[in-house]
């Protein structure tokens, strides 16, 4: 390793994005993209007219884009405040928008914990870019787990966690509302115990499928100052190629991102795509009733298989394991299953001792529905 590099980082393994076309073939299978939990439905044709003509006609290229993002954080807060049962205050004041929600959250490591000064604590399984970001920062990470029937975080290792981790001490609690992969919202007993959690704990709350559970916490910011709630305009809003995030807080709290998040952090052309899409936003939220249609067709279909075992979605997708059958190792099959899928064209995500499968379009749903059936006889589960 370089003498100059950080001795921990040989530890680490650089994050890779799973791949979308196989190119060991000759001729290059065309997947079903059912791994990152995307939007099934690219921007309608006459969106991307208007886009594409405000690149030609509006964007300067030669120029810096807008580094204080005023008018995108006041049309997010606008739209925030439709959904919230207490609307945002002071509007833009409340809102940090940052390079995806990834951007977002190494600010608020970098604003809490860096220089050891914090830990952070997440329950597994979950999202891991937190974890990730964390270590690379030499941030520690203390992880509690989830009960296998239900996936809700041991609530009591948890409370121990902070009340022996003193060196550093926890500053910052992760959760996901709905839960990736596990797809299960938090429930009375997480949201009591997040706010019992003592102002210097910073407590983040990850919404980025709030569009398909139509579940906020944003009416209780005004309450609740250690309180952050991140979003993102790449699930419902179909805008995972442009990298949109942002972020709802007290205006203390987002003052402070502020001062850490890098200048001109979004491209003109992402703050262009998140303003139409905001402006848009009828006409692509109404893809939503039938992604939730069809999550509600594949957990009827797979509920009915007596191999499979699968909790409720409140996202878009599902979270499908094994039943215990005493014969074969459940994550032997679930690597077989995994591979055989994705040899067939339809990819999906092995995590946990699980299969997170995105809800995709009728069709891609059907052949998946296809492919893991026939995958399963095969294997003689």
């Amino acid at each position: 390793m370089l003498s100059f590099i950080r001795s921990d980082l040989a530890q680490f393994t650089a994050y890779k994005p799973h791949p979308s076309s196989d190119t060991a073939n000759s001729v290059p299978i065309q997947f079903d993209r059912l791994d990152t939990n995307e939007s099934p439905y690219d921007l309608p044709p006459g969106l991307k007219e208007k886009l594409a003509w405000m690149y030609q006609q509006v964007i300067e290229t030669n120029r810096y884009p807008d580094g204080g993002h005023e008018t995108l954080k006041n049309a997010i807060a606008e739209y925030v405040n439709e959904s919230a049962a207490l609307p945002l205050s002071n509007t833009a004041a409340n809102i940090s928008v940052g390079n995806g929600s990834d951007e977002i959250i190494r600010s608020l490591l970098i604003a809490t914990c860096l220089g050891g000064e914090g830990s952070v604590l997440v329950a597994t399984p979950t999202f891991s870019m937190y974890g990730i970001l964390a270590q690379t920062l030499g941030i520690p990470v203390v992880t509690v787990g989830r009960n296998e029937t239900n996936f809700e975080i041991d609530l009591k290792a948890a409370q121990s966690a902070i009340a022996q981790t003193q060196n550093p001490p926890i500053r910052v609690v992760f959760v996901v509302h709905p839960n990736s992969p596990t797809a299960n919202s938090l429930t009375a007993a997480e949201l009591a115990w997040l706010r019992s959690l003592p102002e210097h704990i910073l407590v983040v709350i990850d919404e980025a499928y709030f569009e398909f559970s139509q579940i906020t916490l944003v009416g209780e910011l005004s309450q609740r100052p250690n309180w952050l709630i991140l979003r993102t305009f790449s699930k419902a809003f179909r805008l995972a190629s442009l990298r949109v995030g942002y972020c709802i807080a007290h205006p203390e709290a987002i003052a402070i991102l502020e001062k850490v998040r890098l200048p001109y952090n979004l491209p003109s052309f992402s703050i262009a795509g998140a303003l139409v899409a905001l402006q848009n936003r009828t006409l692509l939220l109404d893809s939503i009733p039938q992604i939730l249609s069809e999550r509600a067709k594949l957990i009827e279909i797979f509920s009915q298989q007596p191999e499979l075992q699968i909790n409720a979605s409140a996202a878009n997708f599902i979270y499908l394991r094994l039943k215990p059958n005493g014969l074969n190792s459940q994550d032997t099959v679930l690597k077989t299953l995994h591979q055989k899928l994705r040899k067939l064209g339809t990819l999906v995500r092995h995590i946990s001792g699980g299969l997170r499968i995105t809800v995709g379009t009728i069709e891609e749903n059907a052949r998946t529905v296809n492919r893991v059936q026939a995958v399963l006889a095969d294997l003689d589960f």
